[in-house]
């Protein structure tokens, strides 16, 4: 019955960290899309100003 114990809560510290390490990834994907996404509207909006200045004259 110990070893049972001892057995299951190996497997659940091992789920936590699996799920965790898998959290973790996620973010760190969504972190990075979202700073692309923010310098590309950035680019973008810098690129219509010129746009706009340059039909101007």
């Amino acid at each position: 019955k110990l070893n049972n114990l001892i057995s299951f809560r190996s497997t659940m510290r091992d789920v936590d960290i699996a799920e965790e390490s898998s959290n973790y990834i996620r973010y760190q994907i969504l972190q990075q899309a979202s700073a692309t996404l923010l310098a590309s509207s950035r680019n973008l909006k810098a690129q219509n100003v010129i746009g706009l200045l340059g039909s101007v004259s």
